[in-house]
């Protein structure tokens, strides 16, 4: 009975692409709405006139979202054994408890916890946003840009490679050039690693800027060059979300839960 229990309960918290039953539409809404309370509360808590006058109506909502996401991460370390990656009680819980996912909900109840042990308690109540990433276990798009990410990973990681070393070596040229003529603002790489993302992302705070000829004639190509060069991961993630839209169809709503017993079935 407490297998079956455990099974149900899984089967009703665990994200899947197939067809959704009622009671999971009407958990996620749930869920949803408790996290779209908090992410509104901790904005107009930062309110001193509305945190005044509306305080017992912060913590109220403070407390049943701390009650409902402490139950709902529990029952998922407690029922995560139904899934075959971490069917090994004890290994299988703490392989889950490590995931993204689980930490992201192990964050959203943390603070309030920390409180008692001394973490500052306006700190504790700013990191509620934190809850605002559970969102993502109950979206299905969230979804869809994590797989073309997973996807894309390696050209995205090649990308980031290539940014990085194109940073390094702007930002070493523009020290050469500029850290006699300016020794407060580029006086060092790491220093002009600044000047080199402002510039690289075609930002250009203008706190900081090249006052010789050769610094001047140099910044004008890496803004030139940043266009481009930060335009390839959009192209990467674009192409991948155009790969997958063209891909057959996968969803089966009519044979992935066994409508008599409601386990997945495969």
């Amino acid at each position: 009975m407490l297998v079956t229990f455990r099974s149900f309960l899984h089967q009703l918290l665990d994200y899947h692409d197939g067809g959704q039953t009622p009671a999971e539409r009407v958990l996620d809404g749930i869920l949803l709405t408790l996290v779209s309370l908090n992410a509104t509360a901790v904005v107009l808590d930062s309110v001193k006139v509305l945190d005044q006058q509306y305080h017992a109506l912060f913590v109220g909502v403070e407390l049943v979202s701390l009650y409902v996401f402490t139950l709902e991460y529990l029952a998922r370390v407690w029922s995560c054994v139904e899934d075959p990656r971490y069917q090994q009680p004890w290994r299988g819980r703490l392989r889950f408890m490590l995931t993204p996912l689980a930490l992201i909900d192990l964050l959203a109840v943390l603070p309030f916890f920390l409180a008692f042990g001394g973490l500052n308690l306006r700190l504790a109540r700013l990191l509620r946003v934190v809850r605002v990433l559970k969102v993502a276990r109950y979206v299905k798009a969230l979804h869809l840009i994590e797989h073309v990410i997973r996807r894309k990973r390696t050209e995205l990681l090649v990308a980031m490679g290539v940014i990085g070393v194109m940073l390094l070596l702007v930002s070493t040229l523009m020290y050469a050039i500029e850290s006699e003529a300016q020794p407060d603002k580029f006086g060092s790489i790491p220093d002009t690693m600044w000047w080199g993302v402002a510039t690289l992302t075609t930002v250009g705070y203008g706190d900081v800027f090249p006052i010789t000829p050769a610094g001047k004639v140099l910044s004008s190509i890496i803004a030139v060059l940043g266009l481009g060069l930060f335009a390839i991961p959009t192209g990467i993630l674009a192409s991948g979300f155009s790969e997958h839209l063209q891909e057959p169809s996968t969803d089966t709503n009519s044979f992935t839960y066994c409508p008599h017993c409601g386990k997945k079935l495969g």
